[in-house]
């Protein structure tokens, strides 16, 4: 395989692990089918870092890439979405977790669309955007894994660095509306 088609391969077996990770958590809800969907995210959470990483470090930006990697960011998206209501329902989290977090989630990405919009602006993911995302991931594979505790002290975390890093996008782009509450 050629290198510049590496980071696509990963974005492309991301995109191809969520319906397979959402039917292992369909199936059953033993511990063993939990640490084999734990697996296939932990799989995929690599390849969501590698693909992007590897096509910077080699310069092989593709414009497959740049439409590829965005949208498996989103089906990654509504698999939170999917994974986070299964934890309210096995008792893992409160839905006010899930519910602040999913609404930071919708409105980071509206204003992405927003930015897009009206200047061409791309939001790219600050520190605490970062922060948040890495700690989620941990927490949903120690989850998987039946390691509560930890896994939801890492959700708080990725609660608390989910709001900050929503007020910090806003912040920044508070300029888009600074005209209309005069």
């Amino acid at each position: 395989m050629k290198k510049e088609n590496i980071p696509n391969a990963l974005t492309l077996l991301r995109i191809a692990l969520i319906p397979i990770f959402i039917l292992v958590l369909s199936l059953s809800y033993s511990v063993g089918m939990h640490v084999f969907a734990a697996i296939i995210f932990a799989v995929a959470s690599i390849t969501d870092y590698l693909d992007g990483y590897l096509a910077r470090k080699w310069k092989v930006v593709t414009n497959f890439g740049k439409f590829a990697d965005p949208m498996a960011d989103k089906f990654f998206f509504f698999f939170f979405f999917f994974f986070f209501f299964l934890l309210i329902e096995m008792n893992m989290t409160p839905a006010w977790v899930v519910a602040i977090i999913i609404c930071r989630e919708l409105a980071v990405t509206g204003l992405r669309l927003l930015l897009v919009e009206t200047g061409g602006t791309v939001l790219a993911a600050a520190m605490p955007g970062k922060i948040k995302t890495f700690t989620q991931m941990f927490s949903i594979i120690f989850l998987l894994l039946h390691w509560t505790l930890l896994g939801q002290i890492l959700l708080y975390i990725a609660l608390i660095f989910t709001i900050y890093s929503g007020y910090d996008y806003f912040k920044g782009s508070a300029y888009l509306v600074k005209d209309t509450f005069k």
